[in-house]
């Protein structure tokens, strides 16, 4: 309760709370009071905003409030999936080689730096191409992504896990003969809690935006609508070059939102959980 008030004494964390709480709301609310379940044509190409369809029709003439509404729950999905495999992968990784050190932590790190070396825009690309039309689901775009981007987390694990392991709860630990699993999980982990939350929260924005960007250039899922294929098909349909604006800014602005939300979530938890950021 006392780290809860702390938050929200910080702005940054309420407007972060409250902007991502709208972008829930929208995802898993909304859906209750209008339809998305049928996507269909209702009227022309593009054709603009009206009192009925608020924010205009895409190039096959169907609802984009449809589209957005589907494309969030699928981008939400995306970047929480990712974040989860990312962040249990990094985690493990870091906990194991900080913990180990020795033979075992030059083979985890040179592991990790192998990936850091190679940007993951350019595996995702790499991997989704090989994939083919056929074999991108959506799942399978998270499960890469997670795959490919848990090199931050690793890092910023291992060092937390290579200082708390010289403090002297760990010695003891030690002395009365608990294994070196035990040690990792009941005498460490738990100290990192707050910090692997943290590298949770960003590793989901960052989720977002990887699907979102491969999804754009053409290489994202095929079996779904997300807030990257939205923007491709208004990128590959002509809507930037004739400023049919309510095909790409509406899914822009939301993507804008979910990465600002999240990181003025993630800042503000440092300020509070971080003494140095505090002092």
């Amino acid at each position: 309760m006392k780290l809860l008030k702390n938050l929200l004494k910080s702005p940054m964390f309420v407007i972060g709370t409250s902007l991502f709480s709208l972008v829930l709301f929208a995802a898993f609310i909304v859906p209750w009071f209008y339809d998305i379940t049928t996507l269909q044509r209702v009227g022309d190409s593009y054709g603009a905003p009206t009192a009925q369809y608020l924010l205009g029709l895409d190039h096959l003439g169907r609802d984009y409030i449809v589209l957005l509404l589907r494309g969030l729950r699928s981008s939400l999905y995306v970047g929480l999936l990712a974040g989860v495999i990312a962040t249990v992968l990094g985690t493990l990784i870091g906990l194991i080689a900080g913990f180990k050190g020795g033979i075992v932590d030059d083979v985890l790190s040179a592991l990790t730096n192998l990936f850091v070396v190679i940007p993951q825009l350019v595996l995702l690309i790499l991997i989704s191409a090989s994939i083919g039309d056929t074999g991108r689901s959506l799942t399978l775009i998270a499960v890469i992504i997670g795959l490919t981007g848990w090199t931050w987390s690793a890092r910023s694990v291992r060092a937390q896990s290579s200082a708390i392991k010289s403090k002297d709860h760990i010695s003891l630990a030690r002395l009365n003969g608990d294994g070196g699993l035990r040690i990792l999980l009941i005498h460490i982990l738990p100290y990192l809690f707050s910090y692997v939350f943290m590298v949770f929260i960003i590793l989901i924005s960052a989720g977002i935006l990887s699907e979102s960007a491969i999804s754009m250039i053409g290489l994202g899922p095929v079996d779904t609508q997300s807030l990257g294929t939205i923007l491709n098909d208004a990128k590959n349909n002509g809507a930037l070059s004739d400023g049919y604006w309510w095909a790409f800014l509406p899914a822009t602005g939301i993507i804008i939102s979910i990465a600002l939300s999240l990181y003025l979530i993630n800042t503000s938890m440092d300020g509070v959980f971080n003494p140095r950021m505090r002092k």
